[in-house]
C-alpha cells in the first residue's frame, strides 16, 4: 500500500496513457465521420458535461465556483496553451509532414516539460530519472519509426514549416501541463480540469467562428455514430484522461508524469493488432520493451 501511495503520481500517469489510448482510437474514427474541427470542439463540450455531473455529485459544485482567481488565471492559460494552440500546431504538422513524423517529434514533450518545470516550478530530476526518460522516449521513437504510414515514405527531407509546427505542438503540450501544475496547487484536479476545458471551449469557439465552421459542427451533432465515438473519446480524454494527468503532476514531477503519459504510441500497438489486424514488427516489440523498461525506472 505504501508503494502505491509513494508512486501515486506515476500510477495516475500510467492510467492517463491508457485513457488517452482509448481516446485517440475513438477520435481518429470520429474525425473520419464528422471532421477534426467538429470533434475537437464537441469533445470539450461533452467532456465538460461529464465533469460537471461528476463534480456535482462528488463536491456539490456543478462548476468550479470555489476556485481562486489564481486557479482561474493559470489553469485557463494552461487550457488555451494545451488544448487550443498545442493541438492546432500538432494537427497542422500532420498535414505537412504526416502523423508518424509529428508523433516522433512529440516524443520530445517529456524533456521540454522537464525544462519548463525547472524554469517555472524549480523541479529537478535526478540522473536516474533522465535515464528512464531517455529509455522511454527512445522506445516510443522505435515503435513509431518502425511503421510506415499510408502515403508516407521514410525520408529525412521534411518541410521545415512542418517540423516547426510539430515542435510548437510539443511545446504547447509541455507548457500546458506545467502551467496546470502551477495553477493547480491544492485544488481539486477534476474541478481544475473543468477550468482548463472552459478556456479551451472559448478558444475553439473563436477558432470555429473565424473558420466559418459552425455549420459543420451543427451537422456533426446529427451524425449518431460520429457523436457516439466523440462521446466515448470525451469520457476517456477530457474527463478521465486530463483529470488524471493533473493528479499525476500533483503527486510527481511534471517531467516524469509527461514521460509516462507519452506511452500512448506503445499502448496503441495491441488494439491496432486486434482491431485493425495490423502486423506487429520486431522494432515495435523491442521499442515497447525498452520504453516500459524506462518507465519501470521511475518506480524504483
Amino acid at each position: 500500500m505504501n508503494f502505491i501511495e509513494n508512486h501515486l503520481g506515476e500510477f495516475a500517469a500510467l492510467l492517463t496513457a491508457f485513457f488517452w489510448t482509448v481516446t485517440s482510437l475513438s477520435f481518429e474514427s470520429a474525425s473520419h465521420k464528422i471532421g477534426s474541427v467538429a470533434v475537437n470542439f464537441l469533445r470539450l463540450i461533452i467532456g465538460l458535461t461529464f465533469l460537471s455531473v461528476f463534480t456535482l455529485i462528488r463536491r456539490g459544485f456543478i462548476l468550479p465556483a470555489d476556485a481562486s482567481y489564481e486557479n482561474w488565471i493559470w489553469l485557463s492559460l494552461s487550457g488555451l496553451v494545451g488544448f487550443v494552440f498545442g493541438d492546432l500546431f500538432l494537427f497542422k504538422s500532420y498535414t505537412i509532414i504526416g502523423s508518424r513524423f509529428s508523433m516522433l517529434i512529440m516524443t520530445l514533450v517529456p524533456p521540454i516539460t522537464a525544462f519548463f518545470s525547472f524554469i517555472i516550478l524549480g523541479e529537478r530530476l535526478t540522473l536516474f530519472h533522465y535515464l528512464g526518460m531517455t529509455l522511454t522516449f527512445s522506445g516510443i521513437a522505435m515503435a513509431i519509426f518502425s511503421r510506415t504510414g499510408k502515403g508516407e515514405k521514410l525520408s529525412l527531407k521534411l518541410a521545415p514549416k512542418g517540423i516547426l509546427y510539430a515542435f510548437g505542438g510539443a511545446a504547447g503540450q509541455a507548457l500546458g501541463l506545467v502551467l496546470s501544475k502551477f495553477g493547480l496547487k491544492d485544488y481539486d484536479p477534476f474541478a481544475a480540469t473543468q477550468i482548463r476545458i472552459i478556456a479551451g471551449i472559448f478558444g475553439y469557439a473563436m477558432l470555429v467562428t473565424v473558420l466559418f465552421r459552425w455549420g459543420n459542427v451543427l451537422k456533426a451533432t446529427r451524425n449518431k455514430k460520429g457523436m457516439l465515438l466523440t462521446s466515448l473519446g470525451a469520457f476517456f480524454g477530457p474527463f478521465l484522461g486530463v483529470s488524471f494527468s493533473l493528479i499525476a503532476v500533483k503527486y510527481t514531477e511534471a517531467g516524469i508524469a509527461s514521460t509516462i503519459m507519452a506511452l500512448v504510441p506503445v499502448f496503441i500497438i495491441l488494439p491496432a493488432i486486434v482491431m485493425y489486424k495490423q502486423k506487429v514488427t520486431f522494432a515495435e516489440i523491442l521499442g515497447a520493451i525498452v520504453s516500459v523498461g524506462g518507465v519501470a525506472l521511475f518506480f524504483i
